[in-house]
């Protein structure tokens, strides 16, 4: 019951970052939507041998952050959820790979370490850029975009409805484990024979009410379209902000600017 609440609460929190204030908020979301998708884009298209030139890549999700005056514990914390996942995806690079690529002091790095690392850091960039764009823009509002831009409705409905329906199963489920706990009797009926009924029940339950939230927004007049009260308007600053950050993209995937900063410290130093 902890863990369902602890989720709620995480989605409660990205809709009330999403309300902000900020220059970035304010935002047309099609510009935000753009921007991270030609982000997650350069960062996917970079080798698995390629590290050092990620590196100058953080800029763009800690402008994000800073400017849209995001708790940077929050965002790590939520991305931190995800490295379990990544790590079991690089983790026998290592082993497979041994050929040494380079070498620190009398050490040698062999290619799957660089790869594993490699890894790692392009999934704490795509998420992290992806969780700052809810955080500024609100999930609905990206739902709205993408509909905006092109993607099929049906698809946008969908993603909107398994957004808002997370909720309607993790408050159901609360619901029900609270209950399976008051009507234990010490740790009876808390073993791991009370889960398929207890799983059937809330199947069952979330069946009932999404039945019932249909039916609602089918008698205020749902009709499988998006509607909103706030105007969308891609003006100047979503231009400037789309070939800002776009130019910086594409300048930091042609040129290794790690290297090369690299290179002219090392040949500064006497």
């Amino acid at each position: 019951m902890t863990a369902i609440d602890g989720a709620l609460h995480d989605f409660r929190r990205l809709d009330e970052l999403a309300a902000g204030a900020t220059p970035i908020h304010r935002l047309d979301p099609r510009a935000k939507v753009l921007v991270t998708l030609v982000f997650t884009v350069t960062v996917v298209s970079f080798g698995r041998y390629e590290l050092t030139p990620l590196l100058p890549f953080f800029l763009f999700p800690v402008a994000m952050a800073a400017l849209g005056d995001l708790p940077v514990r929050f965002l790590v914390e939520k991305i931190a959820l995800a490295l379990p996942f990544v790590l079991l995806v690089g983790i026998f690079n290592p082993l497979f790979d041994r050929a040494v690529l380079c070498h620190v002091g009398p050490f040698g790095i062999s290619g799957g370490w660089i790869s594993f690392a490699s890894i790692i850091v392009r999934a704490v960039l795509t998420v992290g850029g992806v969780l700052i764009l809810v955080a500024v823009t609100g999930f609905s509002s990206v739902c709205r975009a993408l509909e905006q831009l092109g993607a099929p409705r049906v698809f946008v409905v969908q993603l909107l409805f398994l957004h808002r329906y997370l909720f309607v199963l993790a408050e159901e489920g609360g619901r029900a484990a609270r209950a399976r706990e008051l009507r234990a009797c010490g740790r009876r009926g808390l073993g791991i024979g009370s889960y398929a009924p207890l799983v059937g029940h809330l199947l069952v339950r979330t069946w009932e009410r999404a039945e019932r939230i249909h039916r609602a927004m089918l008698g205020r007049g749902f009709a499988g379209a998006l509607h909103t009260c706030r105007p969308s308007r891609f003006g100047g600053r979503e231009l400037l902000f789309l070939l800002f950050w776009t130019t910086l993209f594409i300048i930091l995937r042609r040129y290794d600017v790690s290297r090369m900063i690299g290179a002219t410290v090392t040949g500064a130093l006497p």
